[in-house]
């Protein structure tokens, strides 16, 4: 895949100025259409409600103190008043207001009058239109208790003057917000997209094999937390890389040599040995030796590429895993007796486990193999196995110089190589400890490493009894 390859779409530049923008004109929009549109509802309203107020204290007001209340009413408010009291005399109250129809002769008010009269109701308001000044009015009937009657009358003022100001204000604010969005967006996204951009440099630096690059913060928590991830990333795949050179150098060494040592006995029975019967019978066992070691050599690696794929299923039965490790042991009775190893085993006489027979037997082979490669002077090597209420410990014991404490979390690591000077061990190919984690991994069984420097080490797994 071409990662230089340009991607549809816009920047996230872009896209923040974009959203920023339309945020903005929607937020005005929304201001002018209150404004415009709902501006004369909300302040008739709020004349409406001014007017409920005034009628209810009307309405609780004694005779004796009704005029000093009308006054203040009409002084504070702009209405006029009618005022009937229980004897039919009428009082007038700032009837001279521009607009007022109490005091004058009009068919049209006498008629809401009547028709407020004639309803049951203590407060009963009526929304009319002037025809006088082509205008909404209301007019509040208010039944005092102690006799007598108030009307108050009251233009519904238009706002066509104040929304003409209105308008005006809001086509300078509408400029101002849009330059402001503009500004802000632009700051906010050259905060947001330069760490970015620089993340993807330098990720692009790292997939070309440069594991030299540290990815930068900028106070964001999530950019923080992606650089974080990244650094962090490098550096697994730094030693990732570093261990897939060991064990390509490994493997190759680990391959050359018999190669080698084949090829060389193989022309010492051409040249010389073939009229030798004893000679050659010993340089051919030599390159029958060597090809079993090429042979245990790729089938190591096709295993853990297997495990590793997830390419095999696991085989589960019930047995005894104590006639595993007696026959594992005996297979190694070559070295015992040429190379003076000892291997001892410390278990019960039956052990009934219930696994995949053949993964188990290859991950005891593979601890073995690693304990003998790693064992100490007194070349001695335990096979222990501990009774526990649901498990079977099994640990295998080696005298070794132990491994350094920095070093475990990474021995279990398909392209680890403890010792960067490779040599050739004297059993196994040396990926043995990968082939068991991924085989006790699969299982969901307990495993790890207990060492001590130049005390030796512990190997060792958990496996289920069999119920």
């Amino acid at each position: 895949m071409n990662t230089e390859k340009k991607n549809k779409g816009y920047s996230l530049k872009v896209n923040t100025i974009l959203y920023f923008s339309v945020f903005a004109v929607f937020i005005l929009l929304l201001l002018w259409g209150s404004q415009m549109m709902f501006l004369k509802v909300f302040y008739e309203r709020y004349q409406i409600k001014d007017m409920n107020k005034i009628a209810n204290t009307i309405s609780v007001t004694s005779l004796k103190n009704m005029d000093e209340t009308l006054e203040n009413i009409v002084y504070n408010n702009t209405v006029c008043i009618e005022y009937t009291d229980k004897y039919g005399e009428v009082s007038l109250y700032n009837d001279m207001l521009t607009g007022c129809m109490i005091g004058k002769r009009n068919a049209q008010l006498d008629e809401y009058k009547r028709e407020l009269l004639n309803s049951q109701e203590d407060i009963k308001a009526i929304k009319f239109v002037n025809s006088d000044y082509k205008s909404k009015a209301l007019l509040y009937l208010v039944r005092l208790k102690e006799g007598g009657n108030v009307f108050v009358f009251s233009m519904l003022s238009t706002v066509d003057s104040t929304t003409l100001v209105v308008r005006g204000q809001l086509i300078y604010i509408t400029f101002i917000v849009i330059i402001l969005a503009l500004i802000i967006s632009l700051f906010l996204s050259n905060i947001i997209s330069q760490p970015i951009i620089e993340i993807t440099k330098k990720s692009k630096a790292l997939a070309k094999g440069n594991y030299n690059v540290e990815f930068p913060k900028n106070g964001i928590i999530e950019i923080d937390e992606l650089a974080d991830t990244l650094n962090y990333l490098e550096s697994e795949v730094s030693k990732t890389d570093q261990y897939r050179r060991d064990l390509m150098a490994n493997v190759s060494h680990d391959l050359k040599t018999p190669l080698t040592m084949i090829k060389a006995y193989a022309e010492m029975i051409k040249d010389f040995s073939h009229k030798d019967k004893k000679k050659m019978d010993e340089h051919l066992n030599i390159i029958i030796s060597e090809t079993d070691r090429l042979n245990i050599l790729v089938g190591d690696i096709l295993s853990l590429s297997k495990l590793q794929a997830n390419a095999e299923v696991l085989n589960m039965e019930t047995y005894n895993l104590r006639e595993e490790i007696d026959s594992l042991v005996s297979k190694y009775q070559i070295i015992k007796e040429t190379e003076d190893y000892h291997i001892e085993v410390e278990a019960p006489k039956k052990i009934m486990v219930k696994a995949d027979r053949n993964k188990i037997n290859q991950v005891l082979y593979n601890l073995v193999n690693n304990a003998l490669n790693y064992t100490g002077d007194d070349k001695k090597v335990i096979i222990k196995v501990t009774e526990e209420k649901k498990k079977f410990l099994i640990e295998i014991i080696d005298s070794g110089k132990g491994i350094d404490p920095e070093q475990i979390e990474y021995i279990w690591d398909r392209y680890y190589k403890h010792e960067k000077n490779h040599k050739r061990n004297i059993i196994g190919t040396g990926l043995g400890l990968s082939i068991v984690k991924n085989i006790l991994v699969s299982h969901k069984f307990d495993y790890g490493v207990k060492s001590n420097k130049g005390k030796g080490s512990i190997f060792y797994f958990k496996i289920k009894k069999d119920k």
